[in-house]
């Protein structure tokens, strides 16, 4: 392993710093990302019957804004539930906007891997065959080790890059998707809050 960074060249050092970066990115979000811990289940149940009951205190509250991204929109929602369906509505979307940006966060940084680590083996495989051309000129096509030095380099930080890069996209794509999945998720959840408050319809827990 070694022996192939050593003949990648010097562009294997930023591809490799930026499969180190997206595997820490991707162990967080892993982490961060999972259900049970932005949308817990029966936890709006569990609020509206504390509610029902006069059981949910400030020191209640407190804890649910903690425990979750869910907690933090349903407190939101209901510290300003008596000031109307509209200000509520607004307060929980509000609320939500951070949630989604921290849902969201360092994904960014994961596309921005997915797109930069092929074009660093893509400049590797220049810079190799630069190296390669100018010893053509230099020496012949007498000397095989020397052409394939350059070719080697030029090959390894292109698979180097695409190594990085796919599975970078791959997983971008697929926080992507989960956080659009959770958001929706949490949509419902807020929708039902507010249904419940203003007693307006009947709500399903399931």
């Amino acid at each position: 392993m070694f022996e192939l960074i050593r003949a990648g060249g010097w562009l294997m050092v930023p591809i490799i710093a930026c499969s180190i970066l997206a595997l820490a990115i991707v162990i967080e979000r892993l982490l961060t990302l999972r259900r049970s811990r932005v949308v817990p289940r029966g936890l709006l149940a569990q609020v509206w019957e504390l509610v029902r009951n006069g059981q949910m205190t400030p020191e209640r509250l407190q804890v649910l804004k903690q425990e979750s991204p869910l907690g933090s929109i349903i407190v939101a929602g209901l510290n300003n539930s008596r000031h109307g369906r509209e200000i509520m509505k607004e307060s929980i979307q509000e609320a939500a906007s951070v949630v989604v940006h921290e849902l969201e966060r360092f994904l960014n940084s994961l596309g921005t891997i997915a797109a930069i680590a092929p074009l660093l083996g893509l400049l590797g495989t220049v810079i190799g065959m630069i190296k390669v051309f100018t010893e053509i000129m230099m020496q012949g096509t007498g000397n095989a080790n020397v052409l394939a030095g350059g070719i080697s380099e030029a090959l390894i930080t292109t698979a180097a890059g695409l190594s990085v890069a796919i599975p970078a996209l791959v997983l971008h794509r697929y926080f992507q998707r989960k956080v659009d999945s959770l958001v929706l998720t949490m949509e419902q959840e807020s929708v039902k809050l507010v249904e419940m408050i203003h007693g307006e319809r009947d709500v399903d827990f399931r």
